[in-house]
């Protein structure tokens, strides 16, 4: 797997097909890896150039904690990314943390955006405080209780550590007080507020947006990715396009559920998405 040293750390990533280049962030702090992003990847690929990667903080890429929000951290990551590789500008598309991922790539650099494609937006409070729980308040309970030798000990962290062994290191390097601040820093994005549809990202940012989007409607059952999130992204970005998923209403419930039962994965079905993505990739 190439890796590639951006913005002080390891970064590793892979490439599949040649084309107009595309790149897909996936949701939550998983790998390239996950399931259905791939295969999502290898249906694109005949047609396009597509980047996959490992977020900061997942699979085999660096732990880095720099960054106003994690989120911000990251897109600044996937900017440079994109130019170090020559793929720049290019379709920034990506689901859930991806999809918020996608759309602060185009609002901080939007040199390196040529679209934007986003699907299942996390928002609402209960969508939002779901994510202070994943992404927060865990380590920042075990690092006042156990320090960081406890935080490298957490099972959330398993996975990158097991790709990337230096990743262990990094942790137990970090000063249990710096860690705290980031942490509290990045939870901030978090807190629910009027005026910023999706975490750490404010109304009148998305409406500064000046990249084509399109953004699929999500589900008004699911209240990880609400409807209402995704009605407000669209309605606040100029000349936002709206579009309708490859699936139903019932599509994230019955996703978490198999999730729970190890009979699948949340992201499973993203493939079906690969018409729609070729499609919008192709208007101007």
């Amino acid at each position: 797997m190439p890796v590639i040293e951006v913005n002080g750390g390891q970064v590793a990533y892979e490439i599949l097909g040649e084309g107009d280049p595309i790149v897909l962030t996936p949701g939550g702090r998983f790998s390239m890896g996950i399931p259905g992003l791939r295969p999502l990847a290898e249906a694109l690929a005949p047609d396009m150039k597509v980047l996959i990667w490992d977020r900061p903080n997942a699979g085999a890429s660096d732990l880095n904690f720099t960054g106003e929000t994690e989120s911000d951290m990251h897109a600044d990551t996937l900017a440079e990314l994109l130019r170090r590789l020559d793929m720049a500008p290019a379709v920034v598309a990506g689901g859930s943390a991806g999809a918020r991922v996608s759309l602060i790539t185009a609002l901080r650099h939007p040199d390196v955006a040529r679209k934007v494609l986003g699907w299942w937006l996390s928002g609402g409070v209960y969508g939002t405080m779901i994510l202070a729980m994943t992404y927060n308040l865990p380590f920042m309970a075990t690092a006042l209780t156990g320090g960081m030798t406890a935080v490298a000990d957490m099972p959330q962290w398993a996975e990158t550590i097991a790709a990337n062994p230096g990743n262990r290191q990094r942790l137990l390097d970090m000063d249990v007080e710096e860690f705290l601040a980031v942490m509290d820093r990045w939870l901030r994005a978090f807190v629910p507020e009027e005026g910023k549809p999706i975490p750490g990202v404010t109304s009148e940012q998305l409406a500064s947006i000046n990249v084509p989007t399109v953004i699929w409607r999500s589900s008004p059952l699911d209240r990880y990715h609400t409807e209402m999130t995704s009605l407000q992204v669209h309605s606040l970005i100029p000349g936002a396009k709206l579009v309708e998923p490859p699936w139903g209403d019932d599509e994230w419930t019955r996703l978490q559920i198999l999730t729970s039962q190890g009979k699948g994965h949340i992201f499973d079905t993203w493939p079906r998405l690969a018409p729609q993505i070729l499609e919008y990739s192709k208007e101007g």
